[in-house]
């Protein structure tokens, strides 16, 4: 005989219980429980094939080979992967719909089939045939590539057995059901089962998995939150729909750098790596001092980026003034405003405040507050930042400016862009016996500063 469990399962968090809430404990979320049906064998199989046989092994013993990583032969992708894809990995691909995931999987699947890789590429949410398609419109016919559209898990396992990849590819994990869980596909225990034996097919066949993932309205990767934590690496495909670049993000590596991003650039034929992402972030900038714009340095894992800052300040009709943000934190954004208004003496009070960061790009270190504080400031008094000046720090409640991280590699990006003057912070600042050294191998002009008030003085001072 078979015991049927029933079951009521929050869609948000995976939060479970035997009766219907209205409202999850766990979350937070109102009507977020389904109820799910559960069929569990009396006396359950093991499954063999999954079972780790080795004996404990010296740690100093373990050999390592020379293939452990992979190379996708695109550069931004292994630079997010931290130098290529690990074998046994399972990797988690998340992002908007058409946002572009699998065409970066269908590319990466071509550039391994070159290096004599087969590769095993499972469609659940298309047919054979529109795979094809997307398959000459990218340029890729290889004889190691197999296509397999199916959504059973039980008939992947078995096309797995008999083909041995040396990548599986799944589009997409919400759209895999198991036969051993009585509830529809993308539900969370269906997720939750069927990611668990993708784990254990990846880490016992030492087979690189790659899984896409589908995201909420609120932009989190659908599902139980477990899923997340059973996959190595976690990335997040991010862009502008009005625009034709991409950013992958690394939120999660078990093997490499977290919070690495990847430049693409989205065009007829897939997606093109972007190699110099200042260009593609500064081109549309005006030539033309403007007050309200600033130019900042930001780190995106190990990469610097300079990326504009854009500010408007207006009187505002309405009895509380507006303050709207793009692309960067408004509590942040706040937080600056109260330090202008208290330190400097800039009343913002009746004025509306717009801050946009251009190209799209999220910028979230403290290192940008001082050029959306200049950025601000400048608009208010009516005056322009030197566009040729990028500015560096971090702002403390008391006015400070606080040193940040990297400012070699943010004052040398700076540099290759053509800027001449930085300001930074005072703690920041080469010491005085390097001082002409080190202005002269950055070949910038270096103002450092400790108080706002002093970078105001400085942005403005040639304007």
């Amino acid at each position: 005989m078979a015991k049927v469990k029933s079951k009521w399962v929050c869609e948000n968090c995976g939060y479970e219980t035997a009766g219907y809430l209205g409202k999850c404990p766990e979350c937070g979320a109102w009507g977020s429980l389904v109820e799910e049906t559960q069929f569990t064998p009396t006396a359950q199989k093991p499954q063999d094939e999954f079972i780790n046989k080795d004996k404990p092994e010296l740690l100093k013993d373990i050999h390592i080979g020379e293939e452990v990583r992979i190379s996708t032969n695109i550069s931004e992708f292994d630079r997010i992967l931290g130098g290529g894809l690990v074998q046994g990995s399972l990797v988690l691909i998340a992002g908007d719909p058409g946002i572009g995931k699998s065409t970066i999987l269908l590319q990466t699947s071509g550039e391994l089939c070159k290096n004599d890789k087969k590769v095993l590429y499972v469609s659940a949410e298309e047919s054979a045939s529109q795979l094809k398609l997307r398959a000459d419109r990218l340029g890729i016919n290889s004889d190691n590539l197999y296509v397999y559209p199916q959504t059973s898990l039980e008939s992947i396992k078995s096309q797995i057995e008999e083909v041995m990849p040396d990548m599986i590819v799944i589009d997409s994990i919400q759209a895999i059901y198991s036969q051993n869980v009585q509830s529809t596909a993308g539900s969370v225990s269906q997720i939750r089962e069927c990611c668990n034996i993708l784990m254990q097919i990846a880490k016992s066949k030492n087979i690189t998995t790659l899984v896409i993932g589908h995201v909420t309205k609120d932009g989190n990767i659908a599902g139980p939150k477990v899923l997340e934590h059973m996959v190595d690496t976690v990335i997040y495909f991010e862009g502008d729909k009005y625009k034709s670049y991409r950013m992958l993000r690394s939120m999660k590596n078990r093997f490499g750098n977290t919070s690495e991003v990847g430049i693409f650039e989205m065009v007829q034929t897939g997606l093109k790596c972007v190699t110099n992402p200042n260009e593609l972030f500064l081109n549309e900038r005006s030539q033309v001092a403007v007050p309200g714009s600033a130019i900042i340095v930001t780190n995106e894992g190990t990469r610097p980026l300079l990326v504009e800052v854009q500010a408007l300040v207006g009187t505002t009709p309405y009895p509380s003034p507006r303050r709207v943000t793009n692309g960067v934190d408004t509590g942040r954004v706040l937080q600056i405003l109260a330090v202008l208004e208290k330190r400097v003496g800039l009343n913002l009070s009746k004025q509306d405040v717009y801050v946009n960061i251009t190209g799209g790009i999220e910028v979230d270190e403290p290192a940008a507050d001082l050029g959306i504080a200049l950025a601000v400031a400048t608009c208010a008094r009516d005056v322009v930042v030197d566009p040729q000046t990028v500015i560096i720090g971090e702002i403390g409640l008391s006015g400070e400016i606080h040193p940040v991280s990297n400012i070699e590699k943010r004052l040398n990006e700076a540099v290759t862009s053509g800027f001449k003057k930085a300001i930074i912070p005072y703690a920041n600042n080469l010491p005085s016996s390097q001082v002409s050294e080190g202005r002269k191998g950055f070949d910038i002009e270096i103002v450092p500063v400790k108080r706002l008030m002093d970078a105001i003085s400085a942005c403005v001072s040639k304007c």
